[in-house]
């Protein structure tokens, strides 16, 4: 089974697959009330205690961290968060799975099962689209305003994570 992780300081998604690659469990841990890294951090350790015990997990991917600055993204100190979360939780994953977790660049993953993002367009967007038209499993809510909830798109995104990285085992095989 593979596990997918798109992990945030405020919402980390994740999905577990089956070793056919169907959808077990696609979820979300909401951590945007906690503070800290290291409270966000246990709080994600518990999550994966929870998928440890459910679910015979052998193979952890995580979408790797962003490297540079994009136009309107996000600060140096950010960035720099983001990537400290991302190895503590990588280290939880290695630590509760005893798995080296394998990273794969959003962009890769995307490409790997078939989405391109036409130019101009988000690719949170283009994931989402893909999701709500090709996985009838995936089902979303609606914040009042009419928008697509957020936590939906980090579950979106761990997908496409655990996805490309069935995809990827599936080729090394053949």
């Amino acid at each position: 089974m593979i596990l997918g992780l798109d992990i945030s300081t405020s919402i980390t998604g994740f999905t577990v697959l089956d070793d056919s690659g169907d959808v077990l469990v696609c979820d979300y841990i909401n951590l945007k009330k906690l503070n800290g890294v290291f409270e966000k951090a246990r709080m994600v350790e518990q999550e994966l205690q929870k998928l440890f015990l459910q679910h015979k997990i052998n193979q952890v991917w995580i979408e790797e961290s962003l490297q540079m600055f994009s136009s309107g993204m996000s600060s140096a100190k950010t960035l720099a968060t983001l990537t400290k979360f991302n190895g503590i939780v990588s280290w939880i994953a290695w630590e509760k799975f005893e798995i080296t977790p394998e990273y794969i660049a959003a962009v890769s993953a995307r490409k790997e099962i078939g989405l391109t993002v036409p130019k101009g367009k988000r690719g949170k967007d283009v994931v989402m689209e893909h999701m709500l038209d090709k996985e009838s499993w995936f089902k979303v809510d609606y914040g009042r305003t009419g928008k697509i909830k957020p936590h939906f798109y980090d579950m979106a995104d761990s997908f496409v994570i655990a996805k490309a990285g069935f995809l990827r085992c599936m080729k090394q095989k053949n």
